[in-house]
C-alpha cells in the first residue's frame, strides 16, 4: 500500500531532468521545493503525475507534493522524491492525497468524506467514475471542515486513482 506524504513550500527552481540511458530530455522536469523552514526536496515530475487542476507551475508558486514514503530513495541532499501528485495552493482548497476505508476516513485517521450529489467524482482523465469510491486511492479537494475527529468533509472534487 501507499504510505502518502506530504511537502508543502514554494517551487525554487524548475529544471529539465534526464532519466535513463537515452538521455530522453524534457519529459521529466525537476522541481525544488523550499518550505521556508530550511527543509529542501527537490521533486520528479513524471509525465503521469497528476496535477490538481491541471494547473501549471511556476518558479515562486506556493504548491504542495504528494509522494510515495514507502518509495525507495536516492541517499542525497535535498531529498529526492518521485511526485505522485501536485496541487497549487489556493485560498479556501485544500487538498488531501490518501487511502480511504470503507467508511471514507483518511488512513492516517485525520478526514472523514460526506458525499453529497453536487459532490464531483472524477478519474485521473476527467471522466466519471461511476464505482464505490471506499477502499481507494483518492484526491479529494475540499473546503471547510468540522473540528472534530477526525474532521469531516464534504468534498467538492474527488479523483479516484486507479
Amino acid at each position: 500500500m501507499i504510505n502518502f506524504q506530504a511537502f508543502n513550500g514554494i517551487v525554487t527552481m524548475i529544471d529539465d531532468f534526464s532519466i535513463g540511458q537515452n538521455n530522453v530530455v524534457g519529459c521529466y522536469k525537476l522541481l525544488s521545493v523550499d518550505n521556508g523552514y530550511g527543509a529542501l526536496v527537490n521533486f520528479v515530475v513524471a509525465p503521469t503525475t497528476y496535477f490538481v487542476d491541471h494547473v501549471m507551475v511556476a518558479v515562486g508558486d506556493r504548491i504542495t507534493g504528494f509522494y510515495d514514503a514507502n518509495a525507495p530513495v536516492p541517499l542525497i541532499f535535498p531529498p529526492q522524491f518521485r511526485a505522485i501528485v501536485m496541487a497549487k495552493d489556493t485560498p479556501y482548497q485544500n487538498v488531501k492525497v490518501d487511502h480511504f476505508n470503507s467508511h471514507l476516513e483518511s488512513s492516517d485517521g485525520t478526514l472523514k468524506l460526506t458525499i453529497s450529489p453536487h459532490t464531483q467524482i472524477l478519474l485521473e482523465n476527467g471522466q466519471a467514475f461511476t464505482g464505490n469510491i471506499a477502499n481507494r486511492n483518492l484526491i479529494v479537494v475540499y473546503g471547510a471542515t468540522t473540528r472534530s475527529i477526525p474532521a469531516q468533509t464534504t468534498p467538492h472534487k474527488i479523483i479516484v486513482m486507479c
